[in-house]
């Protein structure tokens, strides 16, 4: 063995490797997202936890990989650890496959149709398939089946380099001699650990195994601790995934490590009492390829089988060695974990989950406004803020994630969805906002002790009524993608601003008449603008969604044709919407009040008037100073009483009536 068969062993691995991530890889694009939505569902079942968690590994081709992606989901809030237990198991039933397909290679025969049954006799026609799809595939769908395709090729000759570079070790006697380690069971066990740590992946660590088995070099006494080694070594990629993640997130790779490692323990003291004590012979014999994969599926299903019934134990044992911390319950600290990108349909999924859930806490947040603004509630108050709060988080969360999930490669219709989820988030924070600026209205109406009118408070009512309508429809509209629905909002949001301008009008003649203060005027002012604006962001999502359904792009000239008429149904939805949001008839108060009010403040001045001027003429000149006085008025300089204004006359009339009472 020279140089270049190292190389070449080297090189037949990368391309194994490369293969089975690009297959993988393409895989988790065309069918992971429809598996993994249908597995958050029915993992509240351990059994159906169990059946789908080995179709999704079979379908990924990779245990590790649904590992991480599990650890991801669990720092998002999005499962529970406790609903992990049961797919965990599953995948390692689902990551047996690839040893089946490449214990094939064994196959030997002269006839024509078991060869094909060789995958690296008919590897190359896969290739031809992939590569024609890859160039000629109008759809995205089309052409990752074309790399899976490939994938599957590249690894299929990676696979079949390794087995023609080590057949020539088996008649060199260096090899033998190191294969001598591999007869110990612990080396061996160490060996397949550590070697399937690096290269991360337990199905190519198999496939090594047998590429030599293929040799006839290696005893089944050796290959069954490396096949267990291999086992545990995969769980060191999810162990690297749960770095820097919650400790609810960190049990997943503790649990599926406890898994593997109880599994290794119970196999390798059926392995030392059968070959030691039993002594029987078989150990000692040369493994073929297919026998490594019978082991490898009978150690995972075996496992499976003997720890299935006491998955809870599992679960809660896992649970006290590493407790959950104070601050980690409640709502999620992580929103959107980036391990969810490995997984672009997961991705947009949970994205699509996280934004339904805006939806409905903006609607739920802006509905508590309302009531807080008639009774106030310091509880209510304080949700609403913390709700505003949380909102804003989830803005920027999913802004920062989808951003980073449109820079990967999307299918036509998930490139839609996020368009339209990066549109109408903006929409759900801004109505959560007003909700907040409501509860400013409501503290100000408490702390100054002001009262709307009663005529201005059913008024309020059926517009609030209006708004919690439009709200529903909204939410609705969004969640099942149901344009027909979102064509209501529109009409309905013409009608809410008819009834906020009448309102206002309203309020108007209410201040002129006096039965409204200016104060409450303002406040009233600021509930119809935030009322307002809230229909208008209704209004967006509604428009965000009949365009998303219907592929039409210009929001700004469809909503001139929906307001132009172009909607058949428009004008007839519009006129329903006013007949049942109708204000109730208002008359303002008459200003007879105020005439007499006027009238008598007119008559008790002319009488001051009067009374100053009598005043005036009946002044007395004391007798001690009478000759001074000769019947000039001018050297008494008495001023004229028309020269004081009537509130400076009326301070001195006070002054003098009191010196008099002193005199």
């Amino acid at each position: 063995m020279d140089i270049y068969s190292i190389f070449s062993l080297c090189g037949g691995l990368a391309f194994f490797l490369f293969g089975m991530n690009v297959m993988s890889g393409n895989l988790k694009k065309v069918t992971g997202g429809q598996l993994q939505g249908t597995l958050q569902k029915l993992t509240s079942n351990p059994v159906k936890g169990l059946l789908f968690g080995a179709i999704i590994t079979i379908a990924i081709q990779s245990s590790s990989a649904l590992t991480v992606m599990l650890v991801g989901m669990v720092n998002s809030g999005i499962m529970e650890f406790s609903q992990t237990a049961g797919i965990i198991m599953g995948s390692d039933i689902g990551t047996t496959l690839t040893a089946w397909i490449l214990s094939l290679n064994g196959i030997r025969s002269d006839n024509i149709f078991l060869s094909l049954l060789k995958p690296q006799n008919f590897a190359p026609i896969v290739a031809l398939v992939g590569v024609i799809l890859l160039m000629a595939g109008k759809t995205q769908r089309r052409r990752d089946l074309g790399s899976i395709f490939c994938g599957f090729a590249v690894l299929m000759y990676g696979m079949t380099l390794m087995s023609t570079t080590v057949a020539p070790l088996a008649e060199m006697p260096q090899f033998r001699k190191l294969l001598v380690a591999f007869d110990n069971p612990l080396a061996g066990l160490l060996i397949g650990t550590a070697f399937t740590a690096v290269i991360q992946s337990s199905a190519a660590a198999v496939g090594v195994v047998q590429a030599l088995a293929l040799t006839g070099t290696i005893s089944l006494g050796m290959a069954v601790p490396l096949v267990i080694g291999a086992n545990i070594g995969t769980c060191v990629t999810a162990m690297l995934s749960a770095i820097g993640v919650s400790t609810k997130a960190k049990r997943v790779p503790f649990l599926h490590t406890g898994i593997k490692v109880l599994g290794a323990v119970i196999w390798m003291i059926l392995y030392f009492i059968l070959r030691y004590p039993a002594g029987i012979a078989a150990f000692a014999r040369p493994v073929s390829s297919f026998q490594v994969a019978v082991f490898h599926t009978v150690f995972n299903i075996g496992t499976i089988l003997f720890l299935f019934p006491f998955s809870q134990q599992l679960v809660r044992a896992t649970e006290r060695m590493l407790p959950a911390k104070e601050e980690e319950t409640g709502r999620p600290r992580i929103l959107l974990d980036r391990r969810l990108l490995l997984s672009p349909e997961l991705a947009v999924r949970t994205c699509r989950e996280k934004t339904i859930e805006m939806a409905r806490l903006a609607r739920e947040s802006y509905t508590k406004s309302l009531e807080v603004v008639r009774n106030y509630s310091k509880e209510t108050v304080k949700d609403i803020i913390e709700t505003e709060e949380y909102l804003d988080y989830m803005e920027d969360a999913l802004n920062n994630f989808m951003i980073q999930l449109s820079a990967g490669s999307l299918s036509e219709r998930n490139n839609r969805q996020v368009s339209e989820m990066l549109h109408c988030i903006n929409d759900f924070e801004r109505i959560s906002d007003h909700a907040a600026n409501m509860t400013a209205i409501a503290k100000r109406i408490r702390k100054d002790k002001l009262e709307f009118s009663p005529s201005a408070l059913q008024e309020i009512e059926v517009l609030d009524k209006a708004l919690n309508e439009i709200l529903d429809i909204m939410v609705v509209s969004f969640e099942q993608d149901d344009d027909h629905l979102a064509l209501r909002i529109e009409p309905l949001e013409e009608q809410i601003d008819d009834l906020t301008r009448e309102i206002k009008n309203r309020h108007i003649q209410r201040l002129q008449s006096g039965e409204c203060s200016g104060e409450m005027g303002i406040l009233l002012n600021d509930l119809l603008t935030n009322c307002s604006r809230v229909s208008d962001h209704c209004s967006n999502i509604g428009v965000c969604v009949i365009q998303t359904c219907n592929d039409i792009s210009g929001t700004h000239g469809y909503m001139q044709e929906i307001k132009a008429g172009m909607y058949s149904g428009f004008v007839e939805d519009y006129e329903r919407y006013q007949e049942k949001y109708q204000l109730a008839p208002f008359s303002p108060k008459k200003k007879k009040k105020k005439d007499k009010d006027k009238k008598k403040k007119d008559k008790d001045k002319k009488a001051k008037r009067k009374k100053t001027e009598s005043a005036a003429e009946k002044t007395i000149i004391p007798e001690e100073n009478a000759d001074l006085y000769d019947g000039s008025p001018e050297e008494i300089n008495v001023p004229d009483i028309t020269d004081f204004e009537k509130e400076d006359l009326l301070p001195l009339r006070e002054l003098v009536d009191e010196e008099e009472g002193e005199d």
